[in-house]
């Protein structure tokens, strides 16, 4: 996994999966391992499903960038504490899955939670023995 801070402010972690790297033949395949995942882990609850792609180009004068052939996020939240309502503007997470013509780019943004973190690079990095 890469981290690198997007846009000069988002601290982010990217993992560029080659297609034969991966049993998974396309972002649905992805999304069904996270999904996975997240129902395996008693402290995190499935919201939903986010088709970017289609919303994107159901827009007038969108932009898709031609290399990306789908794109969608699936949505979740960890939320053992609510600590203070200042949280709740970090929360639920979402982890990102791009489909370009021989890879695939999964990304999220950093928790403030390392055990969130943690969790969600291990389950992306599983995704090249998947």
């Amino acid at each position: 996994m890469k981290q690198t801070i997007f846009q000069e402010r988002y601290p982010i972690y990217t993992l560029e999966i080659n297609k034969n790297e991966t049993t998974c033949k396309g972002v649905d395949d992805i999304l069904t391992h996270f999904k996975t995942m997240i129902e395996g882990n008693p402290a995190v609850i499935f919201i939903g499903i986010f088709d970017h792609y289609s919303h994107t180009s159901s827009l007038p004068d969108s932009f898709i960038s031609p290399e990306i052939r789908d794109a969608k996020n699936i949505i979740f939240c960890f939320g053992k504490e609510i600590k203070n309502p200042m949280v709740l503007a970090l929360r639920p997470r979402s982890i990102g899955i791009a489909e370009r013509q021989d890879s695939f780019v999964i990304s999220f943004l950093e928790a403030p939670n390392p055990l969130a973190n943690a969790a969600m690079e291990s389950w992306t990095t599983a995704l090249k023995s998947v």
